[in-house]
């Protein structure tokens, strides 16, 4: 069973509680103190004051945890009909 409605209720109720919440879940080289910034840009910022590797999250720490020899993207080119 899907957790939308769940999940989007809580992030309705506590915005903020909600992001600081996930973003447990990132590496973090600098971890956020502040979770949303709503006087940097039009639309203000998350984690203004945070720094992270994206590669770092997003690849090499699940090969790190083991995951290596999982496939981690996945390449398909329209203009060679390939796909890797």
């Amino acid at each position: 069973m899907s957790r939308y409605a769940q999940t989007y209720a809580e992030w309705k109720a506590n915005p903020q509680g909600f992001w600081a919440r996930a973003a447990e879940a990132i590496d973090w080289l600098t971890p956020p103190e502040r979770i949303f910034d709503p006087e940097m840009g039009a639309y203000g910022r998350w984690f203004p004051d945070a720094t992270c590797n994206t590669c770092w999250n997003c690849l090499d720490r699940h090969v790190q945890a083991g995951h290596g020899d999982r496939v981690a993207l996945i390449h398909d080119s329209p203009l060679t009909g390939r796909i890797r």
